[in-house]
């Protein structure tokens, strides 16, 4: 899918917003500056929330809670080893009822659950393509839908 510029982002998060159920995992993928955060602001905005959403870049997780939903905002560019991790409890938050979006997921392979759903930014000379794909009967569900 080619998203023209960030109204484009902001749209697909819309759209994606609608179709969250609880416990789902989306991965993303993609180079510094490719539409990753603005996709989970798009999709906060979307809920109702009105704060500002920032990248957890320094702090590793952003917790919001929204028109009854849990969500957290992982940005794991900056993690260093499992030892982090563990110290952090993060293994806790992923109890079934939080919805995660987790940038940089690569980054703590054996450690995460498996994605309902992986989106790939690529960024191009004018926009973005983006790849998104259903890993899980539910991420599936939700694409569908989509």
């Amino acid at each position: 899918m080619h998203l023209a510029d960030e109204n484009a982002t902001l749209a697909l998060a819309q759209r994606l917003a609608a179709r969250l159920k609880p416990g789902m995992v989306i991965y993303l993928h993609g180079d510094l500056g490719a539409g990753k955060t603005t996709l989970v602001r798009g999709a906060l905005d979307a809920l109702g929330y009105k704060g500002r959403v920032k990248s957890p870049t320094y702090t590793l997780v952003e917790p919001y809670h929204i028109a009854g939903l849990d969500l957290r905002h992982f940005d794991l560019y900056r993690l260093q080893d499992e030892e982090e991790w563990d110290s952090a409890g993060f293994r806790d938050e992923f109890d079934g009822h939080n919805i995660f979006f987790i940038e940089w997921p690569e980054h703590a392979q054996g450690l995460l659950p498996q994605a309902d759903v992986g989106i790939v930014f690529e960024i191009l000379p004018q926009g973005r393509n983006v790849e998104i794909r259903g890993c899980t009967p539910a991420g599936l569900e939700c694409l569908e839908q989509l």
